[in-house]
C-alpha cells in the first residue's frame, strides 16, 4: 500500500472531487442520527448546500483559506478546508473521509495539514466544530490539542447539545505576551 498524500486542490477535476466526498459528508451526517439531520436540515438544506459547493472555491482560496484533498494510490479518501473568519482567526470545515479511510490516519493527517497551514498563514487561532454524536472525531481534536469551547458564531439553540465547538491557539503565551 502506498503513503497516504494530503495536498491542495488545483484542478477543475480535484474541486469535483471534493464537492461529491462534501455531499457524501452531508448524507452520513443526515443518516448518522436525528440530532445530526436536524443540523443537516438548519445549516444544510438542499439548495443552500449546493450553492455554498458552487462557492468553495471561492469560500476557501488561498491565501486565507485552503481545500485539500486525501488521496491513495489516486483514490479519494477524503477532505477537508479552511477559511478566515476574522484576520487573526481561522476555521476549519468539511473534514471527512470516507468509511474506507477511517481508522487510517487519513483525518488526522488531513486535520494537521489545516492547522499547519493556518500557523503557516498568519493566524492566531484556528476553530472548528462536529456533532456531539462523533466521538472519534472529538478524541482526535483533543490529541490535536484542540480544546472545547462555547459557540464562536451565533448558533440556534439546539445546538448546545448538539454540536462541540474546539479551538486551539497557534502561537505559544510567551509569544503573545511579547
Amino acid at each position: 500500500m502506498s503513503a497516504l498524500t494530503i495536498r491542495p486542490v488545483t484542478t477543475a477535476a480535484d474541486l469535483a472531487t471534493v464537492v461529491d466526498l462534501c455531499w457524501a459528508y452531508r448524507d452520513f451526517l443526515y443518516h448518522f442520527g436525528p440530532t445530526e439531520q436536524r443540523i443537516v436540515e438548519t445549516f444544510y438544506p438542499q439548495d443552500k448546500y449546493s450553492a455554498l459547493m458552487a462557492r468553495l472555491p471561492e469560500e476557501h482560496a488561498r491565501p486565507r483559506g485552503i481545500i485539500l484533498l486525501a488521496e491513495r494510490d489516486g483514490i479519494p479518501l477524503g477532505c477537508g478546508m479552511s477559511h478566515a473568519l476574522t484576520e487573526t482567526e481561522s476555521e476549519i470545515k468539511r473534514v471527512f473521509v470516507t468509511d474506507a479511510a477511517r481508522g487510517t490516519g487519513a483525518g488526522r493527517a488531513i486535520c494537521q495539514r489545516l492547522v499547519d497551514q493556518a500557523r503557516e498563514d498568519g493566524f492566531e487561532k484556528v476553530y472548528l466544530d462536529t456533532s456531539v454524536g462523533f466521538a472519534p472525531a472529538r478524541a482526535l481534536y483533543r490529541s490535536l490539542g484542540f480544546v472545547e469551547r462555547g459557540p464562536y458564531q451565533p448558533m440556534p439553540d439546539f445546538t448546545r447539545d448538539a454540536i462541540c465547538f474546539f479551538e486551539m491557539p497557534l502561537r505559544d503565551v510567551a509569544a503573545q505576551a511579547e
